[in-house]
């Protein structure tokens, strides 16, 4: 199917300046004429109602007197009004025209990929203020998209690139006798291997939690079920680093519809990411409280390595690590929060991360609805 090729025709400022243009010269002829009809029989009139005789000269002369006055003037008047109304008419066109034609010019540049195109405030009205803010905002976001793909791509590369790399190297090693298959060797491709499943794992399943394929099965829940459950599965690799794991739960808390897997899977991701980035002998705390706007709000604060003010807003975006914390040298995939989000939204909550900076700890909570 090919579609029609666009030929450009009249501009909008030339038709809208013949459509004013045909209003004002409508407006002064209907005028014209109602004057020239109504005018001279109001005249007559009030001529009788002085008690002048309607065939004297001198009425006869005041009513042609008139009719001639008054088609002068209506005539003079009407144009005269109709030049200022062409000419404040084309001043407007001009001012239309030419902000549409900026939005256009900058609504090209978007498509061809130049998404640092912007434009400014027509100040034509509310309507041309909406649609400029409303323009800008959406070349905002495509720029933010545009970037956060280009590192998609850039972070995927890489992911994939290292276990590839060693599993190429170990297998040339095989066919050249440098390397045998020996159990260690095996053990080796299969941890590779095991991280590139892993990662199409992640990848798949933010991309089902963020489409809204997740399947949700919701059932009235109580906080600390859902905490002790993650604590009890946490609790094995926190002592094996020597890391404590702690829980605080408030009582009287109200229950909440959600499914306790996928929050369990939440506040996994959550305990797994605090483990990693907190040290030997540090502290995690998992904890579960009523917030300020009804909602249950379920923490999990660590006093390990923080997180610098400037990384908070764009923690939870696919592959996002922090230059000085999360970082990939402790072995996250970079996918783990953005599954937490994705998660949490498709329950109707929300997500936050909070950090004084680096080597002050941090703290990540989960809003739902009660």
């Amino acid at each position: 199917m090919t579609r029609d090729r666009w030929s450009p025709g009249p501009g909008l400022g030339g038709r809208l300046m013949a459509a004013l243009a045909l209003v004002v010269l409508a407006g002064g002829l209907t005028a014209w004429l109602v004057a020239g009809a109504v005018g001279p029989i109001v005249f007559h009139a009030h001529m009788l109602e002085a008690g002048l005789r309607e065939e004297t000269p001198a009425v006869l002369h005041a009513e042609a007197a008139f009719r001639s006055a008054s088609a002068l003037a209506l005539t003079i008047a009407l144009g005269a009004s109709v030049l200022a109304s062409l000419a404040v008419s084309m001043f407007l066109t001009r001012r239309i025209a030419t902000s549409l034609g900026a939005l256009a010019a900058a609504v090209t540049r978007i498509a061809t990929g130049e998404f640092d195109a912007r434009v400014t405030s027509p100040r034509l009205g509310t309507e041309f203020e909406q649609l400029a803010h409303a323009f800008n905002d959406m070349a905002d976001r495509l720029h933010d998209s545009d970037a956060l793909r280009q590192r998609l791509l850039a972070d995927v590369a890489h992911e994939v690139r290292t276990p590839v790399a060693v599993i190429n190297a170990y297998l040339e090693g095989i066919e050249d006798g440098v390397e045998s298959l020996t159990p260690q060797t095996v053990d080796v491709l299969r941890d590779q291997g095991s991280r590139l499943t892993r990662l199409a794992g992640d990848l798949a399943a933010v991309t089902r939690a963020e489409r809204g394929d997740l399947g949700l099965v919701r059932q009235a829940t109580t906080a600390r079920e859902l905490v002790e459950r993650a604590h009890t599965a946490a609790r094995e690799h926190f002592a094996a680093r020597d890391v404590a794991l702690d829980i605080v739960v408030d009582d009287d808390l109200p229950l909440v519809a959600v499914d306790p897997d996928r929050i369990g899977q939440v506040l996994g991701n959550l305990i797994e990411n605090a483990l990693r980035h907190t040290a030997t002998g540090g502290r995690v705390e998992l904890s579960a409280k009523l917030s300020q706007d009804e909602a249950l709000c379920l923490a999990v604060t660590d006093d390990g390595e923080g997180i610098e003010p400037s990384h908070l807003p764009h923690v939870f975006e696919r592959f996002y690590r922090a230059d000085t914390a999360r970082d990939r040298g402790h072995g996250g995939s970079g996918i783990g929060l953005a599954i937490v989000r994705a998660i949490v939204v498709a329950h109707g909550g929300r997500v936050s991360a909070h950090s004084s900076g680096r080597g002050t700890g941090a703290r990540f909570e989960v809003h739902l609805p009660t």
